[in-house]
């Protein structure tokens, strides 16, 4: 497993060129131990993977490295392993080995949840139910564990009991942004953390758009829910569309600068995020909760703004302005309120701006 490790851990050498030397050669090991003399005169290799491998060879530290990663548990799985995903086997380049904390996704359906780090509070709870959506259902939620779309959408997953992984641009054992520490652990437990980047390696910015494949290459479908015009959420998108998945995205309003990736998307064809019973039916999903949660269950889930909103509202309608004056909360909090509780199926849109309770089961 060492020379393995030694193979993965190579820098310099992209996943498509480790993948081609082992069409020369049986083993990362047999790579190993060809004298340099060998590897100079051999004309299959370009000359800067050479160098890559000549300068991996010469590295005293690599070996202690790979002692390390046991103790920070951190495990490594390769193409040629049992457990590797069987999705990322088709993508164009998939990653020689992976580095996990946790597990990695095996379920039968895998959704991937990208947009914008500073993301609006109405995208934060489109990602947040999308996630909890997914997780009710079994399906394994997978995103990249920044801040803003990326968070809310593994948190959703959690809080709904549902399985959820990140994909990192950096070492799993480095948890990017600090601020997702809580996330970063919960996950370890319920899901898992994984990077083709070895242990120890910073978040630098290339290494980004890299891990953007393998996000989309763990999902069946990749839904972008905020992205600005130039943003890596598009970046994901295109690579899904390259490995023949399908691209969904959250509409928004033309004069939003978080909605204009989305919108572009749109316009390209991608399909349309608009209800949740549509979503999961074009994914082959049924609409029944597996974890038989019914809509009472879900109320008692609800967060203090949708509790507030949701005991002021009976069978008969109510406006928005009304229901604003009757919990005291601002516009947003009450629309974001809403909107998740239309989600949840407890509330519906009688018309423009009346709202009411729906029937529980």
């Amino acid at each position: 497993m060492k020379y393995r490790y030694w193979f993965a851990a190579l820098t310099g050498v992209s996943s498509r060129e480790k993948l081609e030397l082992l069409k020369i050669y049986k083993s990362p090991e047999e790579i190993f131990w060809i004298p340099e003399y060998r590897l100079e005169k051999e004309h299959r290799i370009p000359e800067k993977t050479v160098r890559a491998l000549q300068a991996a060879k010469r590295d005293p530290g690599w070996e202690a490295s790979y002692l390390q990663m046991a103790e920070q548990g951190v495990e490594l799985v390769c193409i040629d392993q049992p457990g590797y995903p069987s999705r990322l086997l088709h993508i164009y380049d998939p990653p020689y080995g992976l580095f996990v904390k946790g597990t990695l996704p095996a379920g039968e359906h895998a959704v991937a949840i990208v947009g914008a780090r500073g993301c609006s509070v109405y995208g934060q709870a489109v990602a947040k139910r999308l996630g909890q959506l997914l997780g009710e259902h079994g399906v394994d939620v997978v995103s990249g564990l920044a801040c803003g779309i990326d968070g809310a959408a593994h948190r959703g997953a959690l809080e709904a009991g549902g399985g959820t992984w990140g994909v990192l641009g950096c070492g799993v054992d480095i948890c990017y942004p600090r601020q997702n520490r809580d996330l970063y652990r919960a996950m370890e437990q319920r899901g898992g953390l994984c990077s083709e980047s070895p242990p120890g390696t910073q978040p630098l910015p290339y290494l980004f758009p890299r891990r953007n494949r393998i996000i989309s290459g763990l999902a069946d479908a990749v839904v972008v829910v905020e992205a600005r015009e130039k943003s890596g959420s598009l970046i994901t998108a295109d690579c899904a569309l390259e490995q023949g998945k399908t691209v969904y995205a959250v509409p928004g309003r033309i004069s939003d600068d978080l909605s204009r990736g989305c919108l572009w998307l749109l316009s390209q064809g991608a399909c349309v995020y608009y209800s949740e019973e549509e979503f999961l039916r074009e994914l082959g999903i049924a609409s029944v909760p597996k974890n038989g949660k019914n809509k009472k269950l879900i109320q008692n889930a609800l967060e203090k703004n949708e509790r507030l909103v949701y005991s002021v509202l009976d069978f008969s309608p109510l406006h928005l302005d009304q229901i604003i004056g009757q919990t005291g909360l601002e516009f947003q909090q009450a629309v974001v309120a809403l909107f998740r509780l239309q989600c949840l199926g407890l509330v519906k849109e009688i018309s423009k701006n009346q709202y009411s309770r729906t029937r529980l089961s």
